[in-house]
């Protein structure tokens, strides 16, 4: 079992006191999104956890806890730095205090677990493609010797954004191939592998690899084990990635970010907030006398012999 710590909230930034206390206490309750009162508990033993996916603008809270987490559990960290300023991401910090957390990170748990992620790639008058080229060069010279690889895609235009962000400019083709060129020759000349991510278009020819965020060849790199072949269930299209457990809840990040699908506005986390307890198995409230909680049984991802992990290098 794959366990997402990021992908409905930033966890690590706004929240990492309540994941210590579920790590210790062994498991976490997750909402389900559509249907509120059923709620699942999700393990999280050590032995029951194939990996722990995270994903966040800001690990400084919980650099002090990574050593810990990282000897106890198989993890994989993506680390989100773009270009954009307070603007359009309120509360994430400076790009050059989030690469030094990242290269803190890195030297805590190794280059192998970090992957930065540079997503959305979007277009205002201020973010031009220029502009873009400009900074991802500026971060690949100082984060590629301490990072996996390089992830990124292009904004969705989902319908949010034409009340959450209207200076947004649509990417023309010949934008996105301006930017797909661009990012391929500074990843080359920094030697940094890149690759897209919620896409099955082809761009190799710009030295831009096609992969999935989580996948099976990602995992193993990180975590030297060998993981089966698992179906992706893709929760967009052209997701190539393992399927998880996410323990977090939407509606609940404050980092604010105008570009944001895990808020349906920007205020309506500063009110969640107020609900959370740092003593609750869910992240958001406490169990309702309504709730219907049903335990989810582990999977193994990860090929064994003998009881003994498979070692991948």
């Amino acid at each position: 079992m794959i366990v997402n710590v990021g992908g409905r909230t930033d966890i690590v930034n706004y929240y990492s006191e309540w994941l210590m206390n579920r790590i210790n206490e062994g498991f976490a309750y997750s909402r389900n999104p559509l249907f509120q009162n059923n709620v699942s508990k999700i393990s999280l033993k050590p032995e029951d956890v194939d990996c722990l996916m995270f994903c966040s603008k800001n690990y400084k809270p919980m650099l002090k806890n990574m050593k810990e987490i990282n000897e106890r559990y198989r993890i994989i960290c993506h680390y989100t730095i773009t270009a954009y300023d307070k603007t359009i991401e309120p509360n994430v910090p400076s790009i050059d205090k989030s690469i030094k957390t990242l290269i803190d990170l890195s030297k805590i748990v190794g280059k192998e677990k970090v992957l930065w992620r540079y997503d959305p790639i979007l277009l205002t008058k201020k973010y031009t493609v220029g502009k873009h080229l400009e900074t991802f060069e500026y971060i690949a010279k100082q984060i590629a010797p301490y990072v996996q690889r390089c992830i990124f895609s292009f904004v969705e235009m989902y319908k949010k954004l034409d009340y959450n962000m209207p200076e947004i400019i649509d990417l023309t083709e010949d934008d996105k191939i301006k930017i797909l060129k661009g990012i391929g020759e500074i990843s080359k000349k920094y030697n940094l592998y890149t690759q897209t991510c919620g896409t099955d278009e082809n761009n190799e020819k710009y030295g831009i690899h096609v992969s999935g965020c989580t996948t099976k060849e990602i995992l193993e790199r990180a975590n030297g084990v060998e993981y089966k072949t698992v179906k992706a269930k893709p929760m967009r299209k052209g997701c190539h990635c393992i399927p998880s457990r996410d323990i977090g809840a939407y509606d609940t990040c404050l980092n604010g970010c105008k570009y944001c699908y895990a808020n349906k506005r920007p205020d309506l986390a500063k009110e969640n907030i107020k609900l959370h307890d740092k003593n609750s198995p869910l992240l958001l409230g406490n169990i309702n006398k309504t709730d219907k909680i049903t335990e989810s049984k582990p999977s193994s991802f990860i090929i064994q012999d003998n009881g003994k992990q498979i070692s991948f290098i």
